[in-house]
């Protein structure tokens, strides 16, 4: 492997890191209403475990309000029953066609736990970054004991690995300090 790939594949992990924090991030509840809160919850429909996204419309109207709109109004009783045993802890609201969530304010005291809770996946992915650092680094480090690689080249690809870690560290804070102060604004 030259340099070149080593650092394609090291920045592909990394994005992917970063990537899957936002999606982590996308389901964490703050005080507005979002789709994403509930679009991963799976619903038994006719034996098949589906995305609600899958099977209704998703909205949200208003910043504490979550409309479902099942396409199958028969499986309205499968979405509440998997909406009820998922852990948005919200009780949903049906009128037979269209179930409505009411997303209650977060307390300080949830804010805090959201809080605490969004730094621990961020430094999960700061972990993931560090550790595609590493692997790039043994990689190069293995390229120049099989003298594939200068001792000059192997250092050079070094420091782009490490300029790739910073960038992507600082995008998971960025996303880190966005979703607090999201969680944060009262």
């Amino acid at each position: 492997m030259d340099i070149d790939e080593i650092a394609f594949d090291a920045e592909e992990k990394m994005e992917k890191a970063v990537t899957f924090l936002r999606n982590e991030f996308r389901t964490i509840r703050t005080g507005r209403a979002s789709p994403a809160l509930v679009d991963m919850i799976r619903v038994d429909y006719y034996g098949a475990s589906t995305s609600l996204k899958e099977l209704a419309n998703l909205s949200a109207p208003q910043a504490n309000l979550i409309v479902i709109k099942p396409f199958d109004p028969g499986c309205i009783k499968e979405i509440e029953k998997a909406i009820l045993a998922s852990s948005l802890g919200i009780t949903p609201n049906s009128d037979g066609r269209i179930i409505r969530l009411v997303v209650p304010p977060l307390s300080g005291e949830r804010r805090q736990q959201l809080a605490q809770q969004i730094k621990q996946m961020a430094e999960q992915a700061r972990v993931g970054i560090r550790n595609t650092r590493r692997d790039a680094n043994k990689k190069l480090d293995q390229a120049q004991k099989n003298k594939t690689l200068t001792e000059d080249e192997r250092d050079q690809g070094k420091k782009e690995i490490d300029e790739l870690t910073k960038k992507y560290i600082e995008q998971t804070d960025e996303v880190l300090q966005s979703k607090t102060n999201e969680i944060m604004e009262v």
